[in-house]
């Protein structure tokens, strides 16, 4: 099992000591030296005031923190925990991935899904009912541009011909799809690199509009789908990682439940073949944040590495 950590601007308005430079990079040290294995930021550009006052939160660019994040460590990948693809040009977004790849000495995993907020969607002047189309378009020009020199797509809002970008990756970003339908795994199945589902309870489920995951038994059904969709595919299911954080993870008001239970956690996640989970911290401080995070480098990730 892998550990990934998102920076926890979680309420609205954050500590503001989460949004200095010094807070970030101390936040990415500390992780590094717990024993973390990625990081993530959120994505969410131009979210509605009315969504920040009813439970959101507020967001760096994850590309800009990504890039600040490489700068001042060694070892962690780097993880948008989600990037939402039809929020842009997708040129734009091979453009971004590429250079923190690059930047980071190839740590980067591109994790994409469509999200959900109608108001950001028109605030960036996107349609949110294309947004499946757009999505599924973006997956192939960003492998395209990655690899292809005078390359040439039509798209339904662009037309590109004889473009090249560059510096291409090396190696190529492995691309996670997220989401809880089963139009994310048939996509995981096709093109992907790893599926990550995201914790709903019933009742998110229906505002986001999404397929409920609470529990571990509501994943493994999930999976047995997946695994079906990847073998008719002719993929290998160990090229495939799962990256699933449960409520019991993903909360870290709900979360500290102590060392045993979450160990008994992982390793039931594990069992089903997860290969990725999340452990939160909290966000009321960064005090509290760094010292959240040493104390599940020593109480969880060492014992689950030993």
């Amino acid at each position: 099992m892998k550990f990934s950590v998102s920076y926890p601007i979680l309420a609205h308005p954050p500590d503001p000591d989460l949004l200095t430079g010094d807070g970030l990079a101390a936040f990415c040290r500390a992780a590094e030296r717990a024993g973390f294995d990625g990081i993530g930021f959120t994505d969410h550009p131009a979210p509605t005031d009315r969504w920040l006052n009813a439970g959101g939160h507020d967001a760096f660019d994850p590309m800009a923190a990504f890039a600040y994040c490489a700068a001042v460590t060694e070892r962690l990948m780097l993880i948008p925990n989600i990037y939402v693809l039809p929020y842009r040009n997708p040129f734009l977004v091979a453009k971004a991935a590429a250079t923190v790849d690059a930047l980071s000495g190839g740590r980067f995993i591109l994790a994409v899904a469509t999200g959900y907020l109608r108001g950001e969607y028109k605030a960036l002047g996107v349609d949110f009912d294309e947004r499946n189309d757009l999505f599924d378009e973006a997956l192939e020009v960003i492998r395209g541009i990655w690899t292809t020199d005078d390359y040439t797509y039509a798209g339904r809002h662009f037309e590109a011909v004889g473009q090249s970008a560059n510096p291409k990756p090396r190696a190529l970003p492995p691309i996670w799809i997220g989401g809880n339908s089963r139009l994310s795994r048939r996509r995981v199945a096709a093109v992907a690199d790893g599926w990550s589902p995201f914790p709903a309870p019933r009742v998110l489920a229906t505002t986001a509009k999404t397929p409920p995951l609470e529990t571990a038994e509501d994943l493994a059904v999930m999976l047995d789908e997946l695994w079906r969709f990847v073998d008719d595919a002719g993929r290998d299911r160990g090229a495939i990682d799962i990256a699933f954080t449960p409520p019991s993870l993903s909360d870290p008001k709900a979360g500290r439940t102590g060392a045993d239970a979450t160990l008994d956690t992982i390793a039931e996640l594990a069992a089903i073949g997860v290969t990725w989970t999340g452990l939160a911290v909290p966000g009321d401080s960064l005090a509290h944040a760094l010292e959240v995070l040493e104390e599940l480098g020593s109480t969880v990730i060492a014992p689950s590495a030993g």
